[in-house]
């Protein structure tokens, strides 16, 4: 009974974790980055880069980071992460130039994949299927919170507060080092117990997992999908501004965005653990997200609001099913969940490199042509989640809770 209630302890820690060490200061340099530049005296190439090259290191320590959890436990990789990931934050504040901030930009994004890929195994280990699509949801919704709140507060009331740019990413990293605590205290959960015996090595792990068909396809479905939202974020404030809107109004649109997905992330993954088919919720949302993007192709003035509200309404709900998904994949289970999830993620990753410069460079033919193209990596997307083989699930009604 104890551990029934003590998963409720470490969902709360993964939800703080998620978006005090992730989420908060990864939006809020993106709102910081003017004075940052402005402070360091950086040109708007070097500014991209600082925002694109922490990415980078992504696609192995995704991988790395997951296969790591299923050998050594996630509450390890958490606390050791969490304290990294915010000591490397902090020290951002001390940057003296490009480069410096730059280095440290990629040992960050090198850090942070770890810690999200063993925040879904714990929640993988700690709660039972019937309430495992709940638990991403609130992880998910702890991420869209979190990006709300940098975008909101980071310019535009803590630096005057704390006094610039260098206190706020300095506050954020004592932050999320204070984090990496509670994790080492946390207890094993009774799957992780069971299965103690049964440890692999790592690259055993990779090569089950890479055997697996549904793992591929869950993967290049993560490409398609995260790619196209990573590119038309980024790329939106800007091609409203060069339809003549406000600034202020221009980024309001992705803080519409954001909040909508905010709203409906955990009553859709409610709602996957009551379907008995992920995939079903899966396939529907990767069409609402394809269809949102098809729209700002062409369509002008007040549809494009709605547009953005279609595809963001299932953004993180889509992410945190997805996250469910892996875990249930057959061959998977708790055992593998590290190591497959970042198998997929780093896919993904990569997906997140390309999608942008890609789907950008079609604005010299077009300036909407980008999101027709980041539409058509949705429907590749929808394309692998339909070749994916699903049992139903059970729907069970005991009475854990």
């Amino acid at each position: 009974m104890k551990d029934q209630h003590y998963k409720w302890y470490i969902l709360t820690l993964t939800v703080l974790t998620s978006m005090i060490v992730v989420a908060i200061p990864q939006m809020g340099v993106s709102v910081l980055a003017k004075e940052i530049s402005d402070s360091l005296g950086l040109s708007l190439v070097q500014v991209g880069v600082i925002w694109g090259v922490g990415a980078l290191p992504g696609i192995l320590t995704s991988l790395l980071g997951g296969m790591i959890g299923d050998k050594i436990g996630p509450k390890r990789v958490l606390a050791v992460g969490a304290f990294l990931g915010g000591l490397l934050g902090l020290t951002r504040g001390f940057a003296q130039d490009f480069a410096t901030l730059a280095v440290l930009t990629v040992l960050l994004g090198a850090v942070l994949p770890m810690v999200l890929m063993n925040s879904i195994k714990v929640l993988g280990l700690w709660f039972p299927p019937h309430q495992l699509g709940m638990a991403n949801g609130m992880q998910a919704m702890s991420m869209a919170m979190g990006f709300m709140l940098g975008s909101l507060f980071s310019a535009t009331t803590l630096s005057p507060l704390l006094g610039g740019w260098r206190n706020v990413l300095i506050v954020y990293g004592v932050a999320g080092t204070l984090l990496g605590i509670p994790w080492l205290f946390t207890r094993i959960s009774p799957r992780e117990r069971e299965s103690a015996g049964r440890s692999f090595s790592v690259l055993h792990s990779l090569r089950h997992v890479a055997g697996l068909k549904n793992i591929w396809l869950l993967g290049f479905a993560l490409f398609g999908i995260s790619g196209a939202i990573q590119g038309a974020l980024g790329y939106l404030p800007l091609y409203l501004r060069n339809l003549g809107w406000e600034p202020l109004q221009a980024d309001g649109v992705l803080t519409a965005f954001h909040t909508v997905s905010m709203l409906f992330v955990l009553p859709i993954s409610l709602w996957s653990d009551r379907l008995g088919s992920r995939k079903r919720l899966l396939l529907v949302a990767s069409l609402m997200i394809a269809s949102g993007f098809a729209l700002l192709s062409f369509v002008r003035g007040g549809i494009i609001w709605a547009a953005v509200m279609l595809s963001g309404s299932v953004r993180d709900a889509f992410m945190a099913m997805f996250m469910t998904k892996v875990i249930e994949t057959d061959g998977v289970g708790p055992v593998y969940a590290g190591t497959a999830t970042g198998f997929a993620i780093a896919i993904a990753n990569i997906g997140n490199l390309l999608a942008p410069p890609l789907g950008n460079s079609l604005a010299e033919i077009y300036p909407s042509a980008p999101f027709a193209f980041w539409s058509g990596l949705c429907v590749l997307g929808f394309l692998c989640l339909l070749g994916i083989a699903e049992k139903r699930r059970e729907r069970q009604e005991s009475g854990l809770s």
